[in-house]
């Protein structure tokens, strides 16, 4: 039987309403503050009026879905539930890659299935039961509870007034207006670490519904563009290498959250998980990748890799892949600077084609194919609950080129050393570690075998390039640092020194001479103009305006920057007019008119 509710207890409605929609905004808070309920006390006192607009929001909220749902008790507590689940969400990014949650991370929401493999581990099992039981106790409470309902004249009354509140708001916050400032709302889009603590989860979430990539330059124009392209493409090639008789085939790997663990101080191990790699160290053109990321967002390295832009002009915590590339028609690529010289181009990644919008993403940079989990010819794991391994998808990606009469250009993604890195998920643990804490040390010895299993994979690339007819160069790095436990870093030393938690291995091979030349540390976004380099091709404009950042700033992040002869605490007004240049460019390709595409390429 329905009860519709009372008016001498609809005062008691709002006031709980209005109770709950500060608890919750303390809730959401404390997600950005490591749950720290002392710091949010501390920020509450600086910023109250954010926090008492903050509140207000998600009084609104509550009261929308009290009159939406036609139960005031599952309406309110379903707006309750799916908010702290934010909160949490943010919470639990953080303590794994140290950034927030933004809007176009709800887009994994449709890949949580996946979601629950790659998180798994993350929380602990008695969190789960809590959380099990809490959620049952809930659903019991409920159905106990009278199902109490508004008339429908009020629900029409409050559903129009919170939605025009709500929406008042997030236009208040979107268009920075006279009231956001005067509670002290400032959008802090270049520090979202500091976005998010100092505006709150609520302000600062919202502010970043609408945000752009970039800012437009004040000097962007048609004009601007050609004069750049004018000024690049006079300047000679520089290749270091004779071009092959034949056009040679060009292959990314890029291998999941992989990095030389030796490099961490203190430890010793039972023997070098990477053999192969530290052989061939001084072998072949080797260095370390600059990461843009870490623990995470792996698309914005590959984002980097493949168009040559670069995430240090990019707003603080942007993914081009989601919030921009999904809804363009093409971008230049080095996939499409090679399918126009009659190349072949295609990807293959052993997991689901729809994360981070790749199965949208690749046509408009210009894949011809793209393999996935499902049309894998051999999809291995090592163990059952294990990811596709590194080996499984280097065959995949030799029998592509095996199979291929005309050049062709791979970019394989793997999964292999995804996170969680649970004992036992890719086979028994091979190498000891020591000088480990006790309670890491599984964890640890986890990840080294992870690695010991790709340098295997990578033995296997090299000597099947040996036989391949067409001339063949390969490109590999680890996307990002492993999210391992964060004291593990801290131990290492690593936390004040931005260098040593962004770079990754990065080696080049071929079955030709490219030389030996090491390639220090280099940012993923100079990938293209590096191997076009090594295997004599002729380059672009854009390649060229690479090739010349390359040479002043190979490590370009914002993260730290690197010159020719380490890290660079200054730039030089030469380095800033070329930053300036390779800026305007990048706008012009991601948010502007793209001129770049006729006069660049």
């Amino acid at each position: 039987m329905r009860h519709y509710l009372p008016g001498k207890r609809l005062g008691i409605m709002l006031l709980s309403f209005l109770i709950g929609g500060f608890i919750l905004n303390f809730i959401m808070q404390a997600a950005s503050f490591g749950m720290d309920a002392g710091s949010v006390l501390n920020w509450i006192s600086q910023f109250y009026w954010l926090y008492v607009f903050g509140s207000l929001f998600f009084f609104f909220v509550l009261l929308a879905f009290a009159a939406v749902i036609p139960n005031v008790y599952a309406g309110s507590l379903l707006a309750f539930i799916a908010c702290a689940i934010l909160g949490i969400a943010d919470y639990k990014k953080l303590t794994t890659t140290g950034e927030p949650l933004f809007p176009w991370d709800l887009m994994l929401v449709k890949n949580a299935q996946e979601m629950s493999k790659i998180t798994k581990g993350m929380i602990s099992p008695l969190v789960l039961v809590l959380a099990v039981v809490l959620i049952a106790g809930l659903i019991f409470l409920l159905r106990k509870l009278p199902k109490v309902r508004m008339r429908l004249a009020l629900r029409a009354v409050f559903t129009v007034l919170s939605a025009a509140v709500i929406t008042g708001f997030i236009m208040m916050v979107d268009g920075h207006s006279t009231l956001a400032t005067s509670i002290h709302y400032q959008n802090i889009y270049w520090n979202q670490k500091v976005n998010y603590t100092q505006n709150g989860f609520l302000f600062a979430f919202t502010g970043n519904l609408k945000q752009n990539l970039m800012d437009k330059p004040d000097s962007y124009s048609k004009e601007a563009i050609a004069q750049i392209a004018k000024k690049y493409s006079e300047m000679p090639d520089g290749s270091t290498s004779a071009a092959p008789a034949e056009s040679p085939n060009i292959m990314y790997m890029m291998d999941e959250a992989f990095f030389d663990p030796t490099r961490l101080p203190s430890l010793t191990f039972s023997e070098d998980p990477l053999k192969f790699i530290h052989q061939e160290d001084n072998n072949t053109p080797s260095g370390y990748m600059l990461s843009p990321e870490f623990g995470g967002n792996t698309a914005n390295i590959e984002f980097e890799a493949l168009t040559g832009l670069s995430m240090y002009f990019l707003k603080d915590g942007s993914i081009p892949y989601q919030q921009r590339i999904v809804k363009m028609s093409s971008l230049p690529s080095i996939v499409s600077i090679l399918k126009d010289r009659g190349y072949r181009a295609l990807a293959v990644h052993p997991f689901d084609e729809t994360f981070y919008n790749r199965n949208k993403v690749y046509p408009v940079l210009g894949f011809d194919q793209f393999t996935t989990q499902k049309e894998m010819t051999n999809a291995e794991r090592i163990t059952p609950d294990g990811y596709i391994s590194d080996m499984a998808a280097v065959k995949e990606a030799v029998r592509e080129l095996e199979s291929s009469d005309q050049p062709t250009f791979l970019h394989l993604v793997t999964m292999q050393n995804h996170f969680p890195f649970v004992k036992g998920s890719n086979g028994p643990n091979t190498i000891t570690v020591n000088g480990v804490k006790p309670e890491r040390k599984d964890e640890l010895e986890t990840y080294v075998q992870d690695t010991k299993l790709t340098d295997e994979a990578l033995a296997y690339l090299a000597q099947e390039l040996k036989s391949l007819k067409r001339p063949t160069v390969v490109v590999f790095w680890g996307d990002h640092l492993p999210a391992l436990s964060a004291d593990i870093y801290t131990q290492a030393g690593w936390d004040a020194n931005p260098r040593l938690k962004h770079e990754t291995k990065l080696m080049v091979m071929a079955n030709f001479d490219i030389g030996k030349q090491p390639l220090g540390t280099l940012s993923p976004a100079f990938f293209g103009p590096t191997v076009f380099k090594l295997s004599g091709q002729k380059m672009p404009a854009y390649y060229k305006l690479l090739e010349k950042v390359n040479v002043e700033l190979p490590g370009l992040s914002k993260s730290v920057l690197i010159g020719s002869s380490g890290v660079v605490t200054g730039l030089t007004a030469e380095q800033q007019d070329l930053l300036n240049d390779y800026r305007l460019v990048e706008y012009d390709m991601l948010e502007g008119e793209n001129y770049s595409q006729d006069l660049l390429f």
